[in-house]
């Protein structure tokens, strides 16, 4: 096919790029070197692109065949993750302290493969192909900033693809619905009194409070929902004391929580705050609480999805399979509320199984053969979503 061969001829590129944005990863909403490497490539084909602030490009191809207002959103992430690399890779990380663990140059280095293949394809195809090199996916910032400034105006389909360390390399992955929880972080701040740990009478002990909150918290998930609704609830962080004989007078609580039910996601910061003060109130303490939502659920669209699994299959026949919904998050979810969306995951599994650690780990490394396939797969989509 026509993606597929010009994905083999740009392959070199998004190699080389790759290793270069590997090499010099940039925080969060901090892409400013990443953001000016997209635009000079972008330059030298002579695409259109914008900048955005603080950081990403909105770029555009139009076809030549017709006219037509169709438009194709195809969406990368950029940042990296603050992690000290310890792969020992040749191209790693320059900038101490922070790591593309998550894959995001690779998302980055394919995207821009595939403007190149679109480049070359302009008088095959009518309407507008948008690529998104988006900031801030790690925060959560990214996408809704994009959206504010337009990246997703008289859009008629999206798509975007993760690269995955465990999934064997070149496999293609996505499902219908949802595929990717909400994801929410809470922070719970308890107050009692301090007192000797010899007396206890005269303090209120925001540890024992905190203890009871921590268990209290999961009930939600056995008697409040669905028990055919998955709901995780983690605390990550319960801090309380400072000394093995003082009663504490304070206990912070920080966690997510991860559901697949956008009615469920509505419900929770309103039951959490339930649970912890009322707890508090029981045990003589007083809480307070914070929550974030971060991400929505990801669902993806059946019809998006069918034109990306058929897309995956014309790049290559037998590479895609039904994937199983993660309960980590992605912010691509919140495009799917502007259009018809799908969301796959491109495997890139190394053949040296004692190198196969999982995404966000100091060690992860990629099979840089993948990047090709998922070249392909992006021009591919957005072909079929145009002609559709």
């Amino acid at each position: 096919m026509r993606t597929t061969e010009l994905a083999h001829e740009v392959a070199p590129f998004v190699v080389d790029f790759r290793r270069e944005l590997h090499q010099h990863p940039e925080a969060s909403m901090h892409e400013f070197r990443t953001t000016d490497r997209v635009c000079e490539e972008l330059d030298k084909m002579g695409v259109s692109y914008r900048r955005c602030e603080p950081t990403g490009v909105i770029a555009e191809i139009k076809g030549n065949k017709s006219e037509s207002d169709r438009v194709v959103v195809l969406r990368a992430d950029m940042d990296a993750l603050s992690i000290q690399e310890k792969t020992g890779l040749p191209f790693a990380s320059v900038n101490d302290g922070f790591m593309h663990a998550c894959g995001h140059d690779s998302h980055t280095a394919m995207l821009m493969g595939a403007v190149k293949v679109v480049n070359q394809m302009k008088d095959e195809f009518s309407g507008v192909v948008r690529f998104l090199f988006q900031p801030g996916e790690e925060t959560c910032e990214g996408a809704p900033a994009m959206i504010k400034q337009g990246a997703m105006d008289n859009v008629d389909y999206a798509f975007g693809v993760h690269i995955d360390s465990m999934l064997e390399s070149g496999k293609i992955t996505g499902m219908v619905g949802a595929s990717y929880a909400a994801t929410d972080r809470y922070w719970i701040r308890i107050a009692g009194k301090t007192s000797h740990g010899a007396d206890p009478a005269h303090g209120i002990d925001a540890a024992v409070c905190g203890a009871s909150v921590v268990m209290n918290l999961q009930t939600m998930v056995s008697r409040e929902f669905d028990p055919a609704q998955p709901v995780v609830v983690t605390v990550g962080r319960l801090q309380a004391g400072t000394r093995f004989n003082i009663i504490p007078g304070e206990c912070e609580i920080e966690g997510t929580i991860r559901t697949y039910s956008r009615e469920i996601h509505d419900k929770l910061p309103e039951i959490v705050e339930r649970i912890a003060k009322n707890t508090a109130q029981a045990l003589r303490c007083t809480a307070e609480v914070e929550y974030h939502k971060i991400t929505e659920v990801l669902y993806n669209d059946e019809e998006a999805f069918e034109i990306g699994k058929k897309a995956a299959e014309k790049v290559c026949a037998d590479c895609f399979k039904k994937a199983t919904p993660t309960m980590g998050g992605e912010d691509f979810a919140f495009y799917t509320d502007h259009c018809k969306a799908a969301f796959f995951n491109l495997g890139a599994r190394v053949a040296d199984d004692s190198k196969v650690v999982p995404m966000h780990h100091e060690c992860m490394m990629l099979d840089e053969s993948a990047f090709e396939r998922g070249v392909a797969l992006y021009a591919q989509v957005a072909m079929d979503a145009l002609s559709k």
